[in-house]
């Protein structure tokens, strides 16, 4: 295992919308573009770190309960006049006759959810589009005959204010320097190097990235891949292994779950956030030691992400670092969607707190959101990377990143950087801070329950009952605003939400427009439950 080493310390909107019809942390002079604005007092200490997260009232957990378990006995119902011959059930999966004898591979309860809850309101995901990701987004319009079990394309396409793509710099675009610089990669070095980099997979535009990366994130050496989610799940195994602790937040990316998992080590989560929680995990980590032997542990990773995707919520860095020098630990950092968003300069949530890079024994993060681009990076001290280069799965068996791609990443950071003698980059920043921080307040004083920090260009707001959420996915596309809705099992079942994801592509006119027609949609589906006496008791 490599040593872990910690050192001290456009169109216009206007037309586009005609188209589409313990202690607080309190941090002085705050860097992150979420809170900053260029007329505030820079004496003035604000609190970033304030989130926003009403628990679920009594009256709206037991509502949504009621609601799932009318749609448990309907289902039921609905199995049992399909045994009998009532109901068509030819698009129901079953074992084949012919396999009887073998151990099944398919039980009929555990797809019950799918059948009869996700399957009714499939149209709400899946959703293909023909157009960039950009502000606004070209859906194709499908039909289903069959209730949800399969689809098929009607031939047409609508044209909608995109609220669900991770832009969120508007990078992802077909105009400008980032389309150039991947054409340009693309008659140079064609589409794909069709080599592992351990082969001859690498060009000089890898080493240049990982350069470049490495610079802007402030860390000593970096190492780039093709996937994001295979930069935790396949890299995680090379930093520690058995007889280490792994303490994950609870509410971790699956990448982060799965890369635990394939360690070997023993892992154990702490509340999300929950500070008192995480020590108190530390120390009895630290006094029971290895189960059964009771040795110290070899090594202690806590692991955390910089924006928690379904919550909008910013990690409390200052005191994990905290910890980490009181009990001795490493801190690995997934800015998947921090990086490019979060900080003056959008170098994550380690500049949102003014704190020192030094202080993050491994920075992870991902080029599919700021960037506009695919894959990963992980960034340490080059001892860390030289052990990753000769270990990680990702690096020697994975085909190396995309030439175009890396072109698209080079040219995103380098106008995020300054490199390109403009301030593109910065502007983005700050109109994603800016953007944020006004839709999310205007959600708030419309009454609608908004999870998250100020920072975070991730809004969640809470829909809680069953059948409200395809009701909002698809009142909204009838307004021509495409919305993510999320449900049970990827929320708490009590907390089901519509995910609103801000880029900086959009125009104040183009979050007015959505903000109208969300306020609309609330209205007639009762969605504003902040302040509801009854809800609230």
């Amino acid at each position: 295992m490599p040593p872990l080493r910690t050192r001290t310390p456009r169109t216009s909107a206007r037309s586009r919308m005609d188209e589409v019809g313990n202690e607080k942390n309190v941090v002085p002079q705050p860097s992150s573009a979420g809170i900053f604005s260029d007329d505030e007092d820079a004496d003035e200490p604000v609190d970033i770190a304030q989130e926003d997260f009403e628990e679920t009232s009594v009256w709206n957990g037991a509502v949504t309960i009621i609601g799932y378990a009318v749609l448990y006995i309907l289902g039921c119902i609905r199995d049992k006049l399909g045994n009998i011959g009532l109901l068509d059930t030819s698009h129901i999966p079953r074992e084949s006759p012919d396999q009887k004898d073998f151990t099944p591979l398919y039980k009929s309860f555990e797809a019950f959810y799918t059948r009869h809850m996700y399957r009714r309101i499939r149209d709400c995901w899946n959703r293909p589009i023909c157009s960039t990701p950009g502000a606004v987004i070209d859906l194709i319009d499908r039909k289903s005959d069959n209730h949800g079990w399969t689809f098929y394309n009607t031939g047409t396409t609508t044209k909608c204010l995109n609220l669900s793509s991770y832009n969120y710099l508007g990078f992802a675009e077909n105009e400008g320097p980032c389309l150039e610089s991947a054409v340009e990669a693309i008659s140079k070095y064609g589409v794909s190097s069709s080599s592992r980099r351990t082969d001859v997979g690498t060009c000089a535009l890898h080493t240049e990235l990982e350069e470049l990366v490495a610079e802007f994130v402030g860390k000593e050496a970096a190492m780039v891949f093709g996937m994001g989610f295979a930069t935790n799940s396949t890299n995680l195994a090379t930093l520690v292994g058995e007889g280490s602790l792994i303490i994950s937040d609870e509410l971790n990316h699956a990448s982060l779950v799965l890369g635990s998992r394939l360690t070997g080590a023993k892992i154990k989560t702490f509340k999300h956030n929950d500070m008192e929680h995480l020590e108190s995990v530390l120390s009895e980590a630290i006094i029971q030691g290895q189960e059964r032997t009771h040795r110290a542990w070899n090594k202690i990773l806590i692991c955390v992400e910089g924006v928690y995707s379904m919550e909008g919520s910013v990690v409390n860095l200052p005191d994990i670092v905290r910890l980490k020098k009181k009990y001795r630990a490493y801190v690995y950092l997934d800015e998947a969607h921090s990086i490019g968003a979060l900080g003056k300069t959008g170098r994550g949530v380690v500049e949102h707190y003014g704190m020192d890079v030094a202080d993050i024994d491994i920075m992870m993060g991902t080029f599919t959101k700021s960037f506009g681009a695919a894959g990963g990076y992980i960034c340490a001290d080059k001892v860390v990377i030289d052990a990753l280069r000769s270990r990680s799965h990702a690096h020697i068996y994975a085909t190396a990143m995309s030439p175009p791609v890396v072109m698209q990443v080079m040219a995103a950071l380098k106008q995020i950087m300054g490199l390109d003698g403009t301030t593109i980059g910065v502007d983005r920043i700050k109109q994603l801070a800016d953007n944020s921080k006004f839709f999310r307040t205007r959600l708030k004083e419309m009454g609608f329950i908004v999870y998250g920090n100020d920072a975070s260009p991730i809004v969640p707001l809470l829909l809680y009952m069953p059948g409200k959420i395809a009701e909002f996915s698809r009142e909204m596309r009838l307004r021509k605003v495409a919305v993510v809705v999320v449900g049970f099992p990827a929320t708490p079942i009590v907390e089901s939400r519509a995910r609103f994801c801000i880029s900086a592509s959009h125009t104040r006119e183009d979050l007015e427009y959505a903000l109208r027609h969300i306020d609309e949609v609330g209205d007639k589906l009762n969605l504003k439950y902040k302040g509801d006496t009854f809800a609230s008791a």
